[in-house]
């Protein structure tokens, strides 16, 4: 029923979908940009919601407990808490916490969005990568074109370990990609080609 309606009101609005994602994947990390509006998050939900994958966000345990709990995972939200396990031990980093939900989860489209802010960056968070490397999971290319009004999954990338090389493919794919506001995206400045 969400799917229908979600294909609906994209269509209202003039959108459409780009459906490049695979009938049987379960797992993977989603990257989501550009990132400079919150219009961004409506039109990706919309799309993603019309493809039929339904992502997860992860966000600090203690805003699963109530009362946002029931709202945040409503939403998708999977709670992250990065205590030691036992006193006197480090503190794991986000990016183990985040492969270690692969193992916890055998169906988890992770949403990731490495620009971490709506206001222009020429360096993104590249940690995504590295929870796919290590989960053995693909990372999704998702995207919302305002030139073009389309919105969903334009690529599947299976890294390679090769880091600066598939950084340097991810980055070609977003660098076509027309934001609400261009002039707040770029794509990471240190592994963009231009050709």
């Amino acid at each position: 029923m969400f799917k229908n309606l979600a294909e609906k009101a994209l269509k209202l609005m003039g959108w459409e979908t780009d459906n490049h994602w695979p009938e049987n994947l379960s797992q993977c990390v989603m990257i989501a940009a550009p990132h400079t509006s919150n219009w961004d998050a409506l039109y990706a939900r919309l799309a993603l919601k019309a493809l039929g994958v339904n992502v997860r966000l992860t966000i600090k345990d203690s805003y699963m407990q109530f009362p946002l709990g029931p709202f945040v995972r409503a939403m998708g939200g999977i709670g992250i808490d990065r205590r030691p396990k036992q006193a006197g031990e480090p503190r794991p980093s986000m990016v183990q916490v985040m492969t270690d939900l692969f193992k916890q989860h055998p169906e988890l489209v992770m949403l990731v969005t490495p620009e971490g802010t709506r206001a222009r960056q020429e360096q993104w968070k590249t940690g995504f990568y590295y929870v796919a490397v290590n989960a053995g999971v693909p990372i999704a290319l998702a995207y919302m074109d305002y030139e073009q009004k389309k919105a969903g999954v334009g690529k599947i990338i299976h890294p390679t370990g090769d880091f600066e090389e598939d950084m340097a493919e991810i980055m070609d794919f977003y660098a076509g990609i027309q934001a609400k506001f261009p002039k707040e995206f770029s794509v990471d400045q240190r592994y963009y080609k231009a050709s």
